[in-house]
């Protein structure tokens, strides 16, 4: 038995009840979903691309289990940051008992800390930056404006960064995607390491137009063209990991659309799984309960509905498993 379809038999058996029973259901309508000639849009936060969650993800891309990304900036720039430098990396799996002193001294060597893991900078960070500088300034000295994503597409299929891979390139999600041409979106892309680098290289006068990087309201007019056309075509599903700006910025399109543009023609999202480890509290967008956003003209009353409450670097790959297994039934 193939891998995949050994992961599906062993959910089928054994998730049952509660998070686990939620996980079941989830994957089992994402799979009928797509059957049924749906297509998926995934919204990604947290710090999935250090977590390696490109394993599966990019394996979901190539088989065209997912048809669009919204994710935050350092999830788009992490994901390269470990195709270039994953040697140098440094995990540190008693991280909940370091002292300010130790973070410190991983201060001193560059380490850039996220839970058990360090992103070495001089190996990750600044690679990448010498690499997108120069196509940052070409691209300013052109006239020509780009979106994020796109300098990074344009930096991985040029094969500059090739002598520098350290992983396997079919386990980075973000080279399926430029291989694809897949649509991404990545609001408050600002917020980033990359984001950062470049905001300085305009403070320097190395990029004489700041919007030489193409802008997130730039991005919600693109997904707006692009919802328009593909759910005319076919039902548009949403998986969310996490919550914040990259799962509420995607979403948004729909009310947009239907409340500001007044097309009451665009239909709903018609599938809505999301995996938060976030309090249902507080008025947290994370923690947000699906039916939630029935109120904001995101959802129908009868969109299919699913809330894991679990780590999504444990239940994303298992769904993302599920899924992939349809292809070896």
């Amino acid at each position: 038995m193939h891998e995949a379809k050994a992961i599906k038999s062993f959910i089928r058996h054994h998730y049952r009840h509660f998070n686990a029973g939620a996980l079941a259901d989830a994957a089992e309508g994402y799979s009928q979903f797509l059957k049924k000639g749906g297509k998926m849009f995934l919204a990604m936060a947290g710090a999935m691309s250090t977590a390696e969650l490109g394993l599966s993800l990019a394996e979901m891309i190539r088989r065209d289990k997912i048809h669009a990304i919204s994710c935050t900036g350092a999830n788009l720039e992490e994901d390269v940051y470990n195709l270039v430098a994953h040697d140098h990396y440094v995990r540190i799996p008693n991280y909940r008992d370091l002292t300010p002193e130790d973070e410190h001294e991983l201060l001193s060597r560059h380490l850039n800390r996220v839970t058990d893991t360090c992103i070495p900078e001089e190996e990750a960070i600044r690679r990448i930056e010498h690499a997108i500088l120069d196509e940052w300034v070409q691209a300013d000295r052109n006239g020509e404006r780009y979106f994020p994503h796109e300098f990074l597409y344009r930096i991985l299929r040029s094969g500059r960064l090739e002598q520098y891979y350290q992983i396997d390139p079919k386990d980075s999600w973000l080279m399926a995607a430029a291989e694809k041409n897949l649509p991404i979106f990545v609001p408050g892309w600002e917020d980033s390491t990359t984001g950062n680098i470049y905001a300085a290289h305009c403070l320097q006068g190395d990029i004489r137009n700041v919007h030489t990087v193409r802008t997130g309201i730039e991005y919600m007019m693109v997904l707006a063209e692009w919802y328009q056309q593909e759910s005319a075509r076919q039902p548009i599903g949403f998986f969310q990991i996490g919550g914040g700006i990259a799962g509420d910025f995607p979403i948004c399109v729909v009310p947009m659309l239907r409340q500001d543009l007044e097309r009451e023609d665009i239909p709903l999202w018609a599938y809505f799984c999301q995996i938060s480890d976030s309090t249902t509290s507080y008025g947290s967008y994370s923690g947000a309960v699906p039916n939630e956003k029935i109120t904001w003209e995101k959802l129908a009353i009868d969109t299919p509905k699913y809330m894991i409450e679990s780590d999504a670097t444990i239940v994303a790959p298992l769904i993302f498993a599920y899924v992939l297994a349809d292809d070896e039934d």
